[in-house]
C-alpha cells in the first residue's frame, strides 16, 4: 500500500443552522481540532410564508471565522493544510453575474417557492420521461428555484451568468473557479440519467440558456486553489487544492462509510434525512423520495444515493427549547433529554406532527404545517411535549422509510454522528425500535467527511479504504422488543392524525 501523505486535510461543512470546520491528520485520521461559527444559528429570512433565504456572504464570513477559531485551537498543525475539502446544505440556488457578484440571496433548502413549477414541468415534460431519465420529479429542486427567478425577476434574470449551489459557490470564494460536480447537478435535477449528462428537457422546459450551467468536475479531484485573497482570509497559504465537494447528505454517507447498495446513513440535525445507495437506479412514482448521484458512483459500479428528507426535525427541537426555556442557554438538550424521559412512550397521547418546516416531499410536497394533538391541560406537561417532540421526528422518518422499502431500499443497519439528535437517548432508542434498525454510531461529521474527501480527492489515500482509517463506532443501538408495542401503538396514533390532516 503506499504510503499516506505527511500533512492535514481542512473540510468545511456549510450548513444553513452553521458553518463548521474541522482539522485532520491525514495518516491517522485523527481529529486535531475543531470549530463552528456562529455561536448561536445562522439568519435564515422568510420574505414571505414559505420562503426562506440567506445571504451568501454570512456562509464565508463564518467560515472564516470558523478557520480562526480552528486555528486558534489546532496550533502550527494548521499552517501543514494539505487539501481542504467543503460539504453544503444540498438544493440551494446562488445566481451570479459574469462580474462573480452576487444578484440576489439564495434560496435554500426549505424554500417552498417553485412547488408550483415544479409540478407543471413534472406534468408538461412527461411524469413517465422524468422518472425514468431524472429519477425525480423537478419539484422544489435548484432547476426550479432558478426558473422561479426568470418568472418572477426578469431584470435580475437577465443578468446572470452563471448559477451555483451554495458549496460550489464558497468553492468559487476559494479559488475564483465556477464549477460543480455530477452529483450537485443531479441535486438540482438537472442530470439525466439516460445520457450521462445535463437534463436538456429541463432546462428547454423552463428557458434556462444551457450555458448557465457550470462546469462539470469530478467529486474528488481538484476543483481549484485557493486564491491569494481567501488564503489570506483564512490564514492558509495560497494554492492548497480545494479536492472534493459534496451535498450534505451524499457526504454525510460518505464520511460514514457508506458507499454500497444496502448500506445507509441517518442524520438528525436542522433537518432528518435517511440516505440509502442502491446499484442501479429506482424512484418512487410520487417522487416523495428522490433519487441522486452519490459520490461513490462510476461508470464501472454506478451507485445511487435514495435521499428521504423530513424538513422539521432539530428545527422543531430547537424551537420547543426557545419556547419552553428561552435562549439563555441556562439549559441544555442534555437536561432537556432527561426532562423528557419523565414522560412514557407515546407521551400519554401527545401527538406532534413536525411538519412545520416549509414543503415536505415525503408528503407529495404539501405544506401542512406542525399539529400538536391530544394536550390535557391536566395531565400533560413539558416532559410530554418534550417526548412526543423527539417521536414525532422518528415516526415522521419512519413514514418515509416505508416508501424506500417499496422502491427496494431497505438496510437492516443504519450509520450516523454521534451528533445533533442521536445525541438522546430517547431519540436512539426510539428510531432503531420503530424503525427494526441497528444503529451505529460514529465518531465523525459532515466537517469530518469534507476532509478526508479532499484526501482522497488530493491523491493521498491510495483508494477509498485507507481515507477511513481512524473511524471508528462510538455506540451501537438494537430495537427494543419489550418496548416494541408501545411505540407501534404511539407510531399508529402518530399515522392516523397525519391522514387526518393531509384530507
Amino acid at each position: 500500500m503506499a504510503k499516506r501523505s505527511d500533512g492535514y486535510l481542512l473540510g468545511f461543512d456549510i450548513g444553513s443552522s452553521s458553518i463548521k470546520a474541522a482539522l485532520l491528520e491525514a495518516e491517522t485520521g485523527k481529529l486535531v481540532a475543531s470549530a463552528s461559527s456562529p455561536k448561536t444559528e445562522l439568519a435564515i429570512s422568510a420574505p414571505r410564508p414559505g420562503w426562506a433565504e440567506q445571504d451568501p456572504t454570512l456562509w464565508w464570513d463564518n467560515a472564516v471565522a470558523a478557520a480562526a477559531a480552528l486555528k486558534a485551537a489546532a496550533g502550527k498543525e494548521y499552517g501543514a493544510v494539505a487539501a481542504i475539502g467543503i460539504s453544503y446544505q444540498m438544493h440551494g440556488l446562488v445566481i451570479m453575474d459574469k462580474g462573480g457578484r452576487v444578484l440576489r440571496p439564495s434560496i435554500i433548502w426549505c424554500d417552498s417557492r417553485a412547488v408550483d413549477l415544479g409540478e407543471r414541468a413534472f406534468r408538461g415534460i412527461g411524469e413517465k420521461t422524468c422518472l425514468s431519465r431524472l429519477l425525480n420529479s423537478p419539484g422544489n429542486f435548484t432547476a426550479s428555484k432558478l426558473a422561479w427567478v426568470k418568472e418572477n425577476e426578469p431584470d435580475v434574470f437577465s443578468r446572470v451568468s452563471t448559477f451555483l449551489l451554495p458549496g460550489d459557490w464558497v468553492a468559487f470564494r476559494m479559488t475564483g473557479e465556477a464549477c460543480t460536480t455530477t452529483s450537485g447537478l443531479s441535486e438540482g435535477v438537472l442530470w439525466d440519467f439516460t445520457t450521462g449528462g445535463k437534463a436538456d428537457m429541463v432546462l428547454d422546459w423552463y428557458g434556462i440558456p444551457g450555458n448557465l450551467v457550470p462546469e462539470v468536475r469530478p467529486t474528488f479531484s481538484t476543483q481549484g486553489e485557493l486564491s491569494t485573497e481567501a488564503a489570506n482570509a483564512l490564514g492558509l497559504a495560497k494554492g492548497i487544492p480545494v479536492s472534493y465537494r459534496a451535498g450534505d447528505q451524499p457526504n454525510n454517507a460518505f464520511s460514514l462509510r457508506v458507499l454500497d447498495p444496502g448500506e445507509a446513513a441517518t442524520t438528525a440535525g436542522t433537518s432528518g434525512v435517511v440516505y440509502g445507495v442502491a446499484g442501479k437506479p429506482c424512484y418512487d412514482r410520487l417522487s416523495r423520495v428522490n433519487t441522486f448521484v452519490h459520490v461513490s458512483h462510476t461508470e464501472s459500479a454506478p451507485r445511487y444515493g435514495v435521499l428521504l428528507c423530513v424538513n422539521g426535525t432539530g428545527i422543531l427541537n430547537s424551537w420547543m427549547k426557545r419556547i419552553l426555556v428561552g435562549d439563555s442557554g441556562a439549559v441544555s438538550y442534555d437536561q432537556m433529554n432527561r426532562v423528557a424521559a419523565q414522560a412514557p412512550i407515546g407521551a400519554e397521547g401527545v401527538t406532534i406532527l413536525p411538519f412545520g418546516n416549509g414543503a415536505e416531499r415525503t408528503l407529495e410536497n404539501r405544506t401542512i404545517g406542525s399539529s400538536l394533538l391530544g394536550l390535557d391541560f391536566n395531565r400533560h406537561g413539558i416532559p410530554h411535549l418534550l417526548r412526543a417532540s423527539q417521536e414525532g421526528i422518528v415516526f415522521a422518518l419512519h413514514y418515509g422509510l416505508k416508501i424506500m422499502r417499496d422502491m427496494g431500499t431497505e438496510a437492516r443497519t443504519v450509520r450516523a454522528g454521534h451528533a445533533n439528535m442521536f445525541l438522546s437517548a430517547i431519540f436512539r432508542e426510539a428510531f432503531s425500535t420503530v424503525t427494526g434498525a441497528r444503529v451505529e454510531l460514529y465518531n465523525t461529521d459532515g466537517s469530518q467527511g469534507a476532509a478526508r474527501g479532499a484526501g482522497l480527492g488530493a491523491g493521498m489515500y491510495p483508494s477509498s479504504k485507507e481515507a477511513f482509517v481512524g473511524l471508528t463506532a462510538v455506540m451501537t443501538v438494537e430495537p427494543d422488543p419489550a418496548k416494541g408495542p408501545a411505540y407501534q401503538e404511539a407510531y399508529g396514533r402518530w399515522e392516523r392524525a397525519l391522514e387526518a390532516a393531509m384530507r
